[in-house]
Protein backbone atom coordinates (compact mmCIF):
# COMPACT_ATOMS: atom_id res chain seq x y z
CA UNK A 1 0.00 0.00 0.00
CA UNK A 2 0.90 3.75 -1.27
CA UNK A 3 1.68 6.29 1.81
CA UNK A 4 -1.62 8.11 -0.32
CA UNK A 5 -3.19 5.68 -0.28
CA UNK A 6 -2.55 4.63 3.52
CA UNK A 7 -3.23 7.96 4.39
CA UNK A 8 -6.61 7.81 2.46
CA UNK A 9 -7.91 4.89 4.35
CA UNK A 10 -6.71 6.48 7.92
CA UNK A 11 -8.70 9.54 6.53
CA UNK A 12 -11.59 6.92 6.03
CA UNK A 13 -11.42 5.32 9.20
CA UNK A 14 -11.04 8.50 11.17
CA UNK A 15 -14.11 9.85 9.08
CA UNK A 16 -16.50 7.23 9.93
CA UNK A 17 -15.01 7.16 13.08
CA UNK A 18 -16.02 10.70 13.53
CA UNK A 19 -19.67 9.76 12.10
CA UNK A 20 -20.02 6.78 14.63
CA UNK A 21 -19.37 9.39 17.48
CA UNK A 22 -21.48 12.34 16.60
CA UNK A 23 -24.05 9.68 15.81
CA UNK A 24 -23.78 8.65 19.67
CA UNK A 25 -24.10 11.65 21.01
CA UNK A 26 -27.01 12.83 19.00
CA UNK A 27 -28.90 9.65 20.07
CA UNK A 28 -27.54 10.23 23.80
CA UNK A 29 -29.41 13.79 23.38
CA UNK A 30 -32.48 12.64 22.36
CA UNK A 31 -32.54 10.20 24.66
CA UNK A 32 -32.10 12.44 27.79
CA UNK A 33 -34.83 14.13 25.72
CA UNK A 34 -36.96 11.03 25.39
CA UNK A 35 -39.64 11.22 28.43
CA UNK A 36 -38.64 7.58 29.67
CA UNK A 37 -34.76 7.44 29.22
CA UNK A 38 -34.69 11.15 30.86
CA UNK A 39 -34.37 10.58 34.83
CA UNK A 40 -32.92 7.15 36.39
CA UNK A 41 -32.49 8.61 39.52
CA UNK A 42 -35.78 6.97 40.63
CA UNK A 43 -36.23 5.18 44.30
CA UNK A 44 -37.87 2.20 45.10
CA UNK A 45 -40.70 3.92 47.29
CA UNK A 46 -41.13 5.96 43.61
CA UNK A 47 -41.74 2.43 41.93
CA UNK A 48 -44.35 1.66 44.58
CA UNK A 49 -46.79 4.15 44.27
CA UNK A 50 -46.19 4.26 40.40
CA UNK A 51 -47.41 -0.01 40.40
CA UNK A 52 -50.30 1.34 43.01
CA UNK A 53 -51.30 4.41 40.81
CA UNK A 54 -50.79 2.10 37.76
CA UNK A 55 -53.33 -0.66 38.95
CA UNK A 56 -55.58 0.77 41.65
CA UNK A 57 -57.58 2.93 39.72
CA UNK A 58 -61.46 2.94 37.48
CA UNK A 59 -60.62 -0.65 37.53
CA UNK A 60 -61.27 -1.59 41.39
CA UNK A 61 -64.73 0.42 41.55
CA UNK A 62 -66.13 -2.26 38.69
CA UNK A 63 -65.18 -5.58 40.78
CA UNK A 64 -68.53 -5.61 42.28
CA UNK A 65 -70.29 -5.00 39.22
CA UNK A 66 -67.76 -8.02 37.55
CA UNK A 67 -68.55 -10.37 40.77
CA UNK A 68 -72.53 -9.64 39.93
CA UNK A 69 -71.57 -11.20 36.43
CA UNK A 70 -69.25 -13.67 37.50
CA UNK A 71 -70.88 -15.13 40.39
CA UNK A 72 -69.78 -16.32 44.04
CA UNK A 73 -67.78 -19.01 43.22
CA UNK A 74 -66.08 -18.03 39.75
CA UNK A 75 -65.70 -14.86 40.74
CA UNK A 76 -63.83 -15.16 44.20
CA UNK A 77 -61.39 -18.06 41.85
CA UNK A 78 -60.76 -15.09 39.00
CA UNK A 79 -60.10 -12.63 41.76
CA UNK A 80 -57.36 -14.71 43.33
CA UNK A 81 -55.82 -16.25 39.97
CA UNK A 82 -55.48 -12.45 38.37
CA UNK A 83 -53.85 -11.44 41.44
CA UNK A 84 -51.52 -14.64 41.53
CA UNK A 85 -51.06 -14.49 38.15
CA UNK A 86 -49.74 -10.76 37.63
CA UNK A 87 -48.22 -10.91 40.50
CA UNK A 88 -45.80 -13.85 39.00
CA UNK A 89 -45.53 -11.70 35.51
CA UNK A 90 -44.43 -8.76 37.07
CA UNK A 91 -41.89 -10.61 38.80
CA UNK A 92 -40.56 -11.84 35.23
CA UNK A 93 -41.01 -8.48 34.02
CA UNK A 94 -38.58 -7.15 36.45
CA UNK A 95 -36.34 -9.78 35.93
CA UNK A 96 -35.87 -9.31 31.95
CA UNK A 97 -35.08 -6.07 32.48
CA UNK A 98 -31.52 -6.34 32.95
CA UNK A 99 -31.55 -10.20 31.63
CA UNK A 100 -28.69 -9.17 28.85
CA UNK A 101 -25.74 -8.22 30.68
CA UNK A 102 -24.73 -4.54 29.97
CA UNK A 103 -28.23 -3.66 28.39
CA UNK A 104 -31.18 -2.61 29.93
CA UNK A 105 -34.59 -2.84 28.62
CA UNK A 106 -36.38 0.78 29.08
CA UNK A 107 -39.27 0.13 26.90
CA UNK A 108 -42.14 -3.02 26.54
CA UNK A 109 -41.52 -2.97 22.84
CA UNK A 110 -37.84 -3.43 23.64
CA UNK A 111 -38.09 -6.59 25.59
CA UNK A 112 -40.39 -8.06 23.13
CA UNK A 113 -37.96 -6.72 19.59
CA UNK A 114 -35.46 -9.04 22.10
CA UNK A 115 -37.84 -12.03 22.13
CA UNK A 116 -39.26 -11.69 18.32
CA UNK A 117 -37.19 -9.78 16.28
CA UNK A 118 -36.64 -6.37 15.42
CA UNK A 119 -39.44 -5.86 13.04
CA UNK A 120 -41.74 -8.38 14.64
CA UNK A 121 -41.69 -7.63 17.86
CA UNK A 122 -42.84 -4.14 17.10
CA UNK A 123 -45.24 -5.87 15.95
CA UNK A 124 -46.58 -7.86 18.38
CA UNK A 125 -46.15 -5.33 21.28
CA UNK A 126 -46.56 -2.11 20.10
CA UNK A 127 -50.45 -2.19 19.07
CA UNK A 128 -51.70 -3.94 22.06
CA UNK A 129 -49.87 -1.41 24.25
CA UNK A 130 -51.21 1.08 22.91
CA UNK A 131 -54.42 -0.33 22.47
CA UNK A 132 -54.04 -0.75 26.13
CA UNK A 133 -52.34 2.51 27.15
CA UNK A 134 -54.88 4.82 25.43
CA UNK A 135 -57.68 2.45 26.92
CA UNK A 136 -56.90 2.80 29.77
CA UNK A 137 -56.73 6.56 29.85
CA UNK A 138 -59.99 7.49 27.43
CA UNK A 139 -61.68 5.04 30.48
CA UNK A 140 -59.75 7.34 33.51
CA UNK A 141 -61.56 10.69 31.34
CA UNK A 142 -64.74 8.85 31.35
CA UNK A 143 -64.15 7.93 35.22
CA UNK A 144 -63.07 11.25 36.01
CA UNK A 145 -66.14 12.71 34.31
CA UNK A 146 -68.50 11.03 35.99
CA UNK A 147 -67.20 11.09 39.18
CA UNK A 148 -66.89 15.01 38.56
CA UNK A 149 -70.52 15.35 37.78
CA UNK A 150 -71.16 12.89 40.87
CA UNK A 151 -69.88 15.62 43.06
CA UNK A 152 -72.10 18.12 41.73
CA UNK A 153 -75.29 16.35 41.57
CA UNK A 154 -74.72 15.21 45.32
CA UNK A 155 -73.70 19.08 46.22
CA UNK A 156 -76.38 20.60 43.74
CA UNK A 157 -79.63 17.89 43.73
CA UNK A 158 -81.56 21.09 43.04
CA UNK A 159 -79.14 22.75 39.94
CA UNK A 160 -80.22 22.19 36.61
CA UNK A 161 -78.56 18.97 35.42
CA UNK A 162 -75.54 19.53 33.15
CA UNK A 163 -73.95 16.56 30.35
CA UNK A 164 -71.70 14.08 31.46
CA UNK A 165 -69.95 15.99 27.73
CA UNK A 166 -68.73 18.96 29.46
CA UNK A 167 -67.36 16.81 32.86
CA UNK A 168 -65.26 14.91 30.85
CA UNK A 169 -64.03 18.44 29.49
CA UNK A 170 -63.62 20.10 32.69
CA UNK A 171 -61.77 16.80 33.58
CA UNK A 172 -59.32 16.95 30.43
CA UNK A 173 -58.55 20.48 31.18
CA UNK A 174 -55.83 19.72 34.24
CA UNK A 175 -54.14 17.41 31.48
CA UNK A 176 -54.14 20.30 28.80
CA UNK A 177 -51.40 21.51 32.05
CA UNK A 178 -50.12 18.52 33.21
CA UNK A 179 -49.49 16.50 29.94
CA UNK A 180 -46.17 19.01 29.56
CA UNK A 181 -44.10 17.56 33.13
CA UNK A 182 -41.32 15.74 30.85
CA UNK A 183 -40.78 12.37 32.44
CA UNK A 184 -42.18 10.05 35.47
CA UNK A 185 -39.87 11.30 38.13
CA UNK A 186 -41.62 14.84 37.58
CA UNK A 187 -45.11 13.12 38.22
CA UNK A 188 -43.39 11.09 41.44
CA UNK A 189 -45.72 13.57 43.18
CA UNK A 190 -48.54 13.46 41.28
CA UNK A 191 -48.20 9.79 41.79
CA UNK A 192 -47.94 9.63 45.57
CA UNK A 193 -50.86 11.76 46.16
CA UNK A 194 -53.10 9.49 43.51
CA UNK A 195 -51.87 6.10 45.72
CA UNK A 196 -52.53 7.66 48.80
CA UNK A 197 -56.19 8.64 47.08
CA UNK A 198 -56.94 4.80 45.61
CA UNK A 199 -55.90 3.48 49.07
CA UNK A 200 -58.48 6.07 50.79
CA UNK A 201 -61.31 6.03 48.41
CA UNK A 202 -61.58 2.20 48.00
CA UNK A 203 -61.39 2.07 51.93
CA UNK A 204 -64.53 4.54 51.95
CA UNK A 205 -66.32 2.03 49.20
CA UNK A 206 -66.25 -1.10 51.54
CA UNK A 207 -66.21 0.68 54.51
CA UNK A 208 -69.93 2.92 53.82
CA UNK A 209 -71.19 -0.28 51.97
CA UNK A 210 -71.08 -2.10 55.16
CA UNK A 211 -72.26 1.35 56.49
CA UNK A 212 -75.45 1.23 53.79
CA UNK A 213 -75.76 -3.15 55.12
CA UNK A 214 -77.24 -5.78 52.67
CA UNK A 215 -79.64 -4.26 50.69
CA UNK A 216 -83.54 -5.66 51.23
CA UNK A 217 -84.00 -8.74 48.73
CA UNK A 218 -80.77 -8.70 47.43
CA UNK A 219 -79.77 -11.80 44.40
CA UNK A 220 -77.37 -12.64 43.68
CA UNK A 221 -78.08 -14.65 40.91
CA UNK A 222 -77.16 -13.60 37.14
CA UNK A 223 -79.01 -10.82 36.12
CA UNK A 224 -79.34 -11.72 32.22
CA UNK A 225 -82.37 -14.52 31.79
CA UNK A 226 -80.84 -16.07 28.50
CA UNK A 227 -77.94 -17.97 28.05
CA UNK A 228 -76.18 -15.90 25.34
CA UNK A 229 -76.67 -12.67 27.88
CA UNK A 230 -74.87 -14.95 31.00
CA UNK A 231 -72.05 -15.26 28.62
CA UNK A 232 -71.24 -12.22 27.18
CA UNK A 233 -71.65 -10.88 31.30
CA UNK A 234 -69.30 -13.47 32.20
CA UNK A 235 -66.56 -12.79 29.16
CA UNK A 236 -67.05 -9.06 29.78
CA UNK A 237 -66.59 -9.24 33.64
CA UNK A 238 -63.59 -11.14 33.07
CA UNK A 239 -61.77 -8.22 31.44
CA UNK A 240 -63.77 -5.96 34.37
CA UNK A 241 -61.03 -7.67 36.36
CA UNK A 242 -57.99 -7.83 33.73
CA UNK A 243 -58.43 -3.99 33.61
CA UNK A 244 -58.01 -3.70 37.33
CA UNK A 245 -54.86 -5.37 36.46
CA UNK A 246 -53.04 -3.44 33.54
CA UNK A 247 -50.89 -1.76 35.20
CA UNK A 248 -48.21 -4.60 33.56
CA UNK A 249 -47.90 -2.15 30.84
CA UNK A 250 -45.89 0.62 32.32
CA UNK A 251 -43.33 -1.14 34.54
CA UNK A 252 -40.42 -1.59 32.37
CA UNK A 253 -40.54 1.80 32.06
CA UNK A 254 -41.21 2.77 35.75
CA UNK A 255 -38.24 0.27 36.25
CA UNK A 256 -36.18 2.39 33.53
CA UNK A 257 -36.62 5.73 36.10
CA UNK A 258 -34.14 2.98 38.61
CA UNK A 259 -30.15 3.72 38.72
CA UNK A 260 -28.40 0.39 38.27
CA UNK A 261 -25.41 -0.84 38.38
CA UNK A 262 -23.31 -4.44 38.02
CA UNK A 263 -23.23 -4.71 42.09
CA UNK A 264 -26.53 -2.79 42.73
CA UNK A 265 -28.75 -3.66 39.67
CA UNK A 266 -32.26 -1.76 39.50
CA UNK A 267 -34.30 -5.15 40.38
CA UNK A 268 -33.86 -4.93 43.96
CA UNK A 269 -35.43 -2.40 44.70
CA UNK A 270 -37.85 -2.63 41.20
CA UNK A 271 -39.09 -5.98 43.47
CA UNK A 272 -39.50 -4.18 46.68
CA UNK A 273 -41.62 -1.60 45.41
CA UNK A 274 -43.76 -4.15 43.75
CA UNK A 275 -44.69 -6.67 46.33
CA UNK A 276 -45.41 -3.99 48.79
CA UNK A 277 -47.71 -2.25 45.74
CA UNK A 278 -49.14 -5.71 45.23
CA UNK A 279 -50.24 -6.04 48.93
CA UNK A 280 -51.89 -2.45 48.99
CA UNK A 281 -53.41 -3.91 45.49
CA UNK A 282 -54.44 -6.94 47.73
CA UNK A 283 -56.61 -4.37 50.78
CA UNK A 284 -57.56 -2.26 48.20
CA UNK A 285 -59.36 -5.24 45.57
CA UNK A 286 -60.79 -8.05 47.82
CA UNK A 287 -62.34 -6.13 49.83
CA UNK A 288 -64.37 -3.63 47.78
CA UNK A 289 -65.00 -6.49 45.47
CA UNK A 290 -66.68 -8.95 47.80
CA UNK A 291 -68.01 -6.53 49.82
CA UNK A 292 -69.66 -4.57 47.29
CA UNK A 293 -71.46 -7.97 45.75
CA UNK A 294 -72.31 -8.65 48.95
CA UNK A 295 -74.30 -5.79 49.72
CA UNK A 296 -75.74 -5.26 46.89
CA UNK A 297 -75.88 -8.41 44.95
CA UNK A 298 -76.80 -8.10 41.22
CA UNK A 299 -78.21 -4.36 41.26
CA UNK A 300 -74.69 -3.17 42.10
CA UNK A 301 -73.87 -0.48 39.61
CA UNK A 302 -71.06 -0.74 37.58
CA UNK A 303 -69.29 2.25 39.78
CA UNK A 304 -69.85 0.79 43.22
CA UNK A 305 -69.98 4.33 44.27
CA UNK A 306 -72.99 4.73 42.20
CA UNK A 307 -74.50 2.86 44.23
CA UNK A 308 -73.69 4.45 47.51
CA UNK A 309 -75.85 7.74 47.89
CA UNK A 310 -75.22 7.99 51.30
CA UNK A 311 -73.65 10.02 53.58
CA UNK A 312 -73.57 12.25 51.34
CA UNK A 313 -70.16 14.06 52.46
CA UNK A 314 -68.44 10.60 52.26
CA UNK A 315 -69.56 9.72 48.64
CA UNK A 316 -68.88 13.17 47.83
CA UNK A 317 -64.97 12.68 49.02
CA UNK A 318 -64.77 9.36 47.72
CA UNK A 319 -65.25 10.64 44.12
CA UNK A 320 -62.98 13.94 44.92
CA UNK A 321 -60.45 11.05 45.83
CA UNK A 322 -61.19 9.35 42.63
CA UNK A 323 -60.79 12.06 40.66
CA UNK A 324 -57.48 12.86 41.88
CA UNK A 325 -56.32 9.13 41.31
CA UNK A 326 -57.00 8.93 38.17
CA UNK A 327 -55.49 12.43 37.15
CA UNK A 328 -52.50 10.57 38.35
CA UNK A 329 -53.10 7.57 36.34
CA UNK A 330 -53.95 8.84 33.29
CA UNK A 331 -50.42 10.86 33.04
CA UNK A 332 -48.63 7.76 34.34
CA UNK A 333 -50.28 5.52 31.32
CA UNK A 334 -49.78 8.83 29.00
CA UNK A 335 -46.16 8.95 29.85
CA UNK A 336 -45.05 6.00 27.49
CA UNK A 337 -47.31 6.78 24.92
CA UNK A 338 -45.78 10.05 24.43
CA UNK A 339 -42.26 8.33 24.61
CA UNK A 340 -43.31 6.28 21.57
CA UNK A 341 -45.05 9.14 20.04
CA UNK A 342 -41.92 11.85 20.37
CA UNK A 343 -39.35 9.05 19.39
CA UNK A 344 -40.94 8.39 16.28
CA UNK A 345 -41.13 12.23 15.79
CA UNK A 346 -37.51 12.94 16.32
CA UNK A 347 -35.85 9.34 14.84
CA UNK A 348 -37.99 8.74 12.24
CA UNK A 349 -39.15 12.06 10.93
CA UNK A 350 -36.07 13.94 12.14
CA UNK A 351 -37.54 16.84 14.02
CA UNK A 352 -35.83 18.38 16.36
CA UNK A 353 -36.54 17.73 19.84
CA UNK A 354 -38.21 20.68 21.06
CA UNK A 355 -41.07 22.09 23.61
CA UNK A 356 -43.02 23.39 20.46
CA UNK A 357 -43.04 19.61 19.16
CA UNK A 358 -43.60 18.64 22.87
CA UNK A 359 -46.17 20.84 23.38
CA UNK A 360 -48.03 20.36 20.01
CA UNK A 361 -47.71 16.22 20.58
CA UNK A 362 -49.00 15.99 24.00
CA UNK A 363 -52.00 18.12 23.28
CA UNK A 364 -53.23 16.44 20.19
CA UNK A 365 -53.16 13.17 22.49
CA UNK A 366 -55.48 14.35 25.44
CA UNK A 367 -57.95 15.84 23.39
CA UNK A 368 -58.30 12.90 21.29
CA UNK A 369 -59.14 10.88 24.39
CA UNK A 370 -60.90 13.10 25.49
CA UNK A 371 -63.26 13.30 21.83
CA UNK A 372 -63.24 9.35 22.32
CA UNK A 373 -64.57 9.47 25.47
CA UNK A 374 -67.32 11.92 25.42
CA UNK A 375 -68.36 9.80 22.55
CA UNK A 376 -68.47 6.64 24.19
CA UNK A 377 -69.20 7.13 27.93
CA UNK A 378 -69.96 3.67 28.38
CA UNK A 379 -67.69 3.01 31.50
CA UNK A 380 -68.68 -0.90 32.71
CA UNK A 381 -68.64 -1.70 28.92
CA UNK A 382 -65.42 0.13 28.01
CA UNK A 383 -63.81 -1.58 30.60
CA UNK A 384 -64.16 -5.02 29.59
CA UNK A 385 -63.41 -3.58 25.89
CA UNK A 386 -60.29 -2.57 27.13
CA UNK A 387 -59.53 -5.32 30.06
CA UNK A 388 -59.25 -7.84 27.65
CA UNK A 389 -56.40 -6.10 25.65
CA UNK A 390 -54.95 -4.96 28.54
CA UNK A 391 -54.00 -8.82 29.52
CA UNK A 392 -53.08 -10.51 26.33
CA UNK A 393 -49.50 -7.75 26.37
CA UNK A 394 -48.75 -8.84 29.80
CA UNK A 395 -49.23 -12.11 30.19
CA UNK A 396 -48.54 -13.84 26.83
CA UNK A 397 -44.56 -14.47 28.06
CA UNK A 398 -46.24 -17.25 30.41
CA UNK A 399 -50.09 -17.57 29.60
CA UNK A 400 -50.02 -17.15 25.69
CA UNK A 401 -53.20 -19.57 25.74
CA UNK A 402 -55.42 -17.79 28.24
CA UNK A 403 -54.11 -14.02 27.37
CA UNK A 404 -55.40 -14.77 23.49
CA UNK A 405 -58.41 -16.15 24.76
CA UNK A 406 -58.92 -12.85 26.77
CA UNK A 407 -57.83 -10.80 24.57
CA UNK A 408 -60.31 -11.80 21.80
CA UNK A 409 -63.47 -12.98 23.50
CA UNK A 410 -63.55 -10.15 26.15
CA UNK A 411 -63.28 -7.27 23.61
CA UNK A 412 -66.14 -8.79 21.88
CA UNK A 413 -68.49 -8.99 24.95
CA UNK A 414 -67.44 -5.68 25.86
CA UNK A 415 -67.92 -4.40 22.19
CA UNK A 416 -71.44 -5.85 22.44
CA UNK A 417 -72.24 -4.06 25.37
CA UNK A 418 -71.65 -1.15 23.46
CA UNK A 419 -73.27 -1.21 21.02
CA UNK A 420 -76.30 -2.13 23.24
CA UNK A 421 -76.26 0.58 25.15
CA UNK A 422 -75.36 3.11 22.32
CA UNK A 423 -78.62 1.94 21.18
CA UNK A 424 -80.50 4.26 23.94
CA UNK A 425 -78.17 6.49 24.19
CA UNK A 426 -78.04 10.13 23.37
CA UNK A 427 -74.67 11.49 22.11
CA UNK A 428 -72.75 14.00 23.50
CA UNK A 429 -75.42 14.47 26.21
Amino acid sequence: MTTTESASWDDSISLSSTKKERKTTEDKAIDDWLPITSSRNAKWWYATFHNITAMVGAGVLSLPYAMSNLGWGPGVVVLVLSWVITLYTMWQMVEMHEMVPGKRFDRYHELGQHAFGEKLGLWIVVPQQLVCEVGVDIVYMVTGGKSLQKVHNLLCNNCKPLKTSYFIMIFASVHFVLAHLPNFNAISGISLAAGVMSLSYSTIAWSASVHKGVQENVQYEYKTTTTSGTVFNFLSAIGDVAFSYAGHNVVLEIQATIPSSPQKPSKGPMLRGVIIAYLIVAMCYFPVALIGYWMFGNTVSDNILVSLNKPTWLIVTANLFVVIHVIGSYQLFAMPVYDMIETVMVKKLHFKPTRMLRFIVRNVYVAFTMFVAITFPFFGSLLGFFGGFAFAPTTFFICIILGLMLMILSPISGLRSIILNAKTFGFYQ
